[in-house]
């Protein structure tokens, strides 16, 4: 479906020049799928993933750039000025590039570029790169093959090229959910940052809703499973739905929900603050740089945000009628515990933020070069589906080792109503559990 598509649309790519109209008709006519004259966003984003070049936001920024008259989509003639003004655009990097100006992009030369910039990357991932652009196989680029590559891409700059190289997972650049996402400073000043951000906080309280009988079961097993009193997954469901009834099986899932929000815009804002603090004025932020700027500002969005964690924790073990709200257990808490008990399990929970990053930062990484070194041919972009696995295992991987963890926090968290002189520390804590199991 992609190499048809890829005939039809780019067909003459090569013999394209400024004032080749027949081209830019053709494809403009592909492109126009509803013959109305004119392409608007969806087309645009159609056609892009129907060539294999989508990327988030890139049709939008196509039609901001050419919509002259803000009537939310492409003429043809809009269309053409657009593309002949990002070729030029294009022209002037791909000579950057092109250092011994024989008319063709090699691996060395965008490996020396990289390393120009700040960026050092290893001659397999220069290949890598190359390979992602290489349509006859020579393993080097001329002006048509990278013109091909980047005409419906509004990346023009080598900044820009490099940041769609390592959003389609060419680089290896330890990309990882623990490190929080990063935004351009136009992204910053369009206010695009922010829709994402709220995109994903959305995209958490659906995602958490959904599987919130299961947390709230895991919760439950980890504080009263024992030995002694085995819980099963579906006697524990028996037992919930027998004390509250059906909608027990959410207690505790509005705090979960309400705290994606702060969790969210205090990691975004302190990731941007220390990377400032570990990076070189005027310098590219290094991989290590950008993995510890992730983990402090995890620990710190953590810290601002743990009391909440305390009190889903309660919620999701309070008997019926035990507390009317969040509000309500917040101040049963507040009263009989003291401020405290907001931070039981405060330090396992922390500590347990370094294995989960790590391993499943590099189970990832190792997992996708995998995968691109044996399995990767035409392309160096894994797909979706591939990076869905790698995050899924890699993921699994990181729960399994900060598990003990966050089993210790969360009978900590549990265990915070009890007299202080039976509150046991995370050492004897975790003799208990080991005996106990």
């Amino acid at each position: 479906m992609y190499q048809t598509l890829r005939m039809l649309l780019l067909s003459n790519a090569r013999c394209w020049d400024a004032g080749s109209q027949k081209s830019y008709q053709d494809l403009f006519e592909s492109l126009d799928t509803n013959k109305d004259g004119k392409v608007d966003v969806a087309e645009l984003r159609a056609g892009l993933k129907a060539m294999g070049k989508f990327c988030q936001g890139a049709a939008q920024k196509i039609l901001s750039s050419g919509d002259q008259d803000k009537d939310g989509s492409l003429d043809f003639n809009e269309f053409t000025k657009y593309l002949k003004e990002h070729e030029k655009k294009l022209w002037l990097t791909f000579k950057s590039l092109d250092r011994n100006d024989d008319g063709h992009i090699d691996a060395s030369e965008i490996q020396q570029s990289l390393t120009e910039l700040g960026m050092d990357v290893c001659r397999e991932d220069a290949q890598r790169i190359l390979q992602s652009m290489d349509i006859d196989g020579t393993m080097m680029v001329d002006w048509n093959e990278w013109r091909e590559h980047f005409l419906l891409y509004p990346a023009h700059d080598l900044e820009e090229i490099i940041r769609y190289w390592k959003h389609s997972s060419v680089l290896d650049i330890g990309d990882s959910l623990a490190i929080p996402d990063e935004f351009t400073e136009e992204e910053k000043s369009s206010g695009r940052w922010w829709k994402q951000l709220v995109a994903g906080a959305v995209a958490g309280a659906v995602s958490r809703t959904g599987t919130a009988p299961l947390d709230r079961m895991k919760v439950f097993m980890q504080v009263h499973s024992s030995k002694s009193n085995r819980i099963g997954l579906v006697g524990g469901f028996k037992q919930m739905i027998i004390e509250g009834g059906l909608t027990s099986l959410w207690r505790g899932n509005g705090i979960n929900v309400l705290k994606i929000a702060p969790e969210t815009a205090i990691k975004f804002m302190s990731y941007e603050q220390f990377k400032k603090l570990l990076s070189s004025e005027g310098k590219k932020t290094e991989t290590h740089q950008r993995f510890m700027a992730g983990s402090l500002a995890g620990a710190t969005a953590q810290t601002a945000i743990y009391p909440m964690e305390v009190l889903k924790t309660r919620l999701a073990l309070r008997n019926t009628g035990q507390y009317s709200g969040m509000f309500h257990c917040a101040k049963m808490i507040l009263k009989k515990e003291g401020v405290k008990a907001f931070y039981k399990g405060y330090i396992p929970n922390l500590l347990g933020i370094i294995p989960y990053a790590g391993i499943d930062l590099a189970v990832y990484e190792s997992l996708k070069n995998t995968w691109l070194l044996y399995y990767a041919k035409d392309s160096a972009n894994p797909g979706v589906l591939v990076l869905l696995c790698c995050g899924t295992i890699s993921s699994t991987c990181g729960q399994l080792a900060s598990y003990p963890l966050a089993l210790v926090r969360t009978r900590m968290q549990a265990q915070a109503s009890l007299q202080s002189s039976d509150q046991p520390s995370m050492s004897s804590l975790m003799k208990k559990i080991v005996c106990q199991h």
